[in-house]
């Protein structure tokens, strides 16, 4: 007699964090970490005058998305976030779509999210000190204006 529990732990497993794959446009640039996918609705809070009921309902508003970073190691002539983030002149930038994909095991996309009309907006290099153990770390953040997930 088999135990169900075992066997679907035996079969199901949540995915791991640490396989995952960046595309900016159609170029895959390799990144050791992706923080701030998140959507997050505003609340708006209305109550007509003559409301029997002595509190606010509560509908939802607009959509709004935090900025995305992506940080990676410091290599030796690798100037590929600086030349994305030196296009931005006043209002202008080709925005592009972003698609962060989480691997499976077999390294193959088991889902992904994309990020519609993103910029670069922010750039950061590693901090510096004299008796660090660590790599040398920048990060770009991105603005964007949609997170979806498509699988």
């Amino acid at each position: 007699m088999a135990d169900n529990g075992s066997a679907q732990s035996a079969n199901i497993w949540p995915l791991v964090k640490f396989a995952f794959s960046v595309k900016i446009g159609d170029t895959e640039l390799l990144f050791q970490e992706v923080t701030g996918l998140s959507s997050e609705t505003q609340v708006i809070e209305y109550r007509v005058g003559n409301s029997a009921v002595f509190s606010n309902v509560k509908m939802p508003g607009i959509k709004k998305f935090g900025n995305v970073t992506l940080k990676k190691g410091i290599f030796k002539d690798d100037k590929a976030m600086w030349t994305m983030y030196n296009l931005i002149k006043m209002n202008v930038i080709e925005r592009k779509t972003v698609t962060i994909s989480l691997l499976d095991e077999g390294q193959q996309v088991a889902m992904s999210w994309t990020l519609d009309n993103a910029f670069p907006c922010k750039m950061t290099v590693t901090d510096m000190k004299a008796d660090a153990n660590e790599p040398a770390v920048e990060s770009m953040e991105l603005a964007h204006e949609g997170l979806k997930i498509v699988a």
